[in-house]
């Protein structure tokens, strides 16, 4: 029987619970646990396909298509799991699935109701994912914060789930805010006293409290917490902020988490004695190494106001620098902020330009003076999904002549589309769930920059969420102007990885693909390997070029020859 470990959040939202619950997942894993995880958001949209970045920050995507919330990419670093769109719900798909039912004659002419029917297929969906690869434990985080309206289906349906699992199976976790105010010099606890009565009143009493605040808590503090909100003060456990979020599974591991959950649980016969934090501990060193050398690499987007926009691109940047034992400092640049000035003065201090995935025309034209520098000066570059698909543009205009090169996606008059909608979705209006989703195989060239990074593999499984693709009536005007076309889908209809030859430009290759979701902190993803590798050869040959310069100056003003 599987055990059950609810986390939810209080006071305000973007706490940090997704990062609490794979931590979480991380300790039971250390611990020789099998662990699944789950995410209930409150929105009533059936996925957050069509959200704006800005509203909803990044959409990840799983192997079998799912479009998710950003936190299963957490869940994913973190530990094992595998997830699909079994582990992500939202108030839309459960009342969709429900209302689907109702249409069916499944319910027999009842009145549909919130209680029972809504909160039934709520435990539905998690009671099926415990049925799904016998995890031991199975990490359920609820979506906003308790008081919302929206959530209340939601914490219902857990509360009912405690009973009817029992007191042994069941463990709730509230992440919770121990401000500091300014004023008064103090950490106020009475946010949380009102949180923890909030959810109590719903009938769930926390049995593990968590608390945020940006300084250590001390000791009377956490025994005033414990004793109003009706927990053991071993139970109340401080989340200040880290340096790194790869600290947060060591922070809660020194003060005894896993241990409580495993007592608490009763799961002390099937976990090992001790924690194997080994390679977590090196990770968490090296990315701290103050020692390290470093590079900057710019990441010329169109959401950058916002970084929880390109989550798991900022964190698999971070990989491979752990990969290359360098700090990997993240310079984030507004497209259009590039349409400004003079490009060369704003990118000419990077030493490897990222160009990510995105929707629509704006910012575009920056996006193609900054692959154009790169393409120039022989900066590394790496293209994402619209990333691959501007550098195509930019090739097409600059290398290739055809000055009106576009995508029918900002320019569906265009005279000559090198990238157009795709021909599935031709005739097809609705933009949820629509795209090119979830992983696919991928051929790739030999003697190829791509082959050699995925290490001689001839084929390789990616993860894809696009709506264009490449025109392949001009393939072979690219390819006589020099750009290789490295990588394609097993069937050829899809142009997958494009890239110039090694002795033309050092490192620049575009993937329709998303490497970053598949990029692990102790799993690395290999284009980020060899990109961030790529990016310090350059820093070292613009250093020797500086010195070189700088030896060549001082000789001319001693007289030398």
């Amino acid at each position: 029987m599987p055990k059950y470990i609810f986390v939810t959040g209080g006071v305000v939202s973007s706490l940090g619970k997704g990062l609490a619950a794979a931590s979480v997942g991380c300790l039971l894993e250390a611990r020789g646990l099998r662990v699944a995880l789950m995410k209930f958001d409150p929105y009533i949209n059936v996925d957050p396909g069509t959200m704006s970045p800005f509203q909803h920050g990044e959409v990840f995507v799983t192997d079998d298509g799912a479009e998710t919330d950003l936190d299963l990419g957490h869940y994913e670093r973190f530990t094992s799991a595998h997830l699909s769109r079994a582990n992500n719900w939202t108030t839309g798909r459960i009342y969709l699935s429900v209302i689907e039912k109702e249409r069916r004659g499944d319910f027999l002419g009842k009145t549909i109701q919130v209680i029972p029917h809504i909160t039934d297929e709520i435990k539905r969906a998690v009671r099926a994912v415990a049925e799904d690869g016998n995890p031991d434990i199975i990490i359920v985080e609820i979506g906003g914060t308790v008081g919302d309206i929206e959530s209340l289906p939601f914490l219902e349906a857990i509360r009912q789930m405690g009973l009817e699992e029992g007191h042994e199976n069941a463990l709730y976790i509230h992440l919770t805010l121990v401000p500091f105010i300014a004023a008064s010099g103090e950490l106020k606890t009475k946010p949380t006293q009102h949180s923890v009565r909030d959810l109590r009143e719903i009938g769930i009493q926390p049995d593990i409290l968590l608390c945020r605040s940006d300084r250590p808590l001390p000791k009377e503090l956490r025994a005033k917490i414990a004793l109003f909100c009706n927990v053991r003060e071993e139970a109340v456990i401080a989340a200040e902020t880290v340096e790194t979020i790869y600290q947060v599974p060591l922070v809660f591991h020194e003060q005894g988490l896993d241990d409580l959950i495993i007592e608490r649980l009763g799961l002390s016969g099937r976990a090992r004695p001790h924690a194997d934090l080994a390679r977590w501990r090196d990770l968490v060193a090296t990315i701290l190494d103050q020692s390290a050398s470093e590079v900057t690499i710019g990441v010329v987007g169109k959401y950058v106001e916002l970084e929880d926009s390109y989550k798991s691109l900022r964190e698999a940047l971070t990989h491979g620098g752990v990969a290359n034992k360098v700090r990997v400092r993240v310079r984030w640049i507004e497209s259009e902020s590039l349409l400004d000035g003079n490009v060369d003065e704003v990118l000419r201090e990077v030493d490897a330009i990222l160009v990510p995935g995105g929707f629509g025309r704006r910012g575009i034209a920056g996006m193609i003076r900054a692959i154009n520098f790169a393409r120039r000066t022989r900066t590394p570059y790496l293209g994402i999904c619209l990333g691959m698909q501007t550098a195509i543009i930019e090739y097409a205009r600059h290398a290739c002549g055809l000055v009106d090169a576009d995508s029918t996606e900002f320019a569906p008059d265009t005279p000559h589309p090198v990238i157009f909608k795709l021909r599935d979705l031709i005739d097809t209006e609705e933009l949820g769930g629509t795209m090119r989703l979830g992983a696919w195989i991928c051929r790739l060239a030999s003697g190829s920059l791509a082959r050699d990074i995925y290490g001689g593999a001839a084929e390789i499984s990616e993860r894809h969420r696009h709506r264009y693709e490449f025109n392949p009536e001009y393939r072979a005007v690219l390819e006589r102007a020099g750009l290789v076309f490295s990588g394609e889908s097993l069937d050829g209809r899809f142009v997958e990885i494009v890239e110039l030859p090694r002795d033309v430009h050092p490192w620049f290759l575009g993937c329709q693909f998303h490497p970053e979701y598949k990029s692990k902190p102790l799993a690395p993803h290999p284009v980020f390997i060899s990109f961030v590798r790529a990016a310090y050869e350059n820093r070292l040959r613009s250093e020797a070029a500086v010195e070189m310069e700088g030896t060549l100056l001082g000789r001319a003003a001693a007289g030398e020859d």
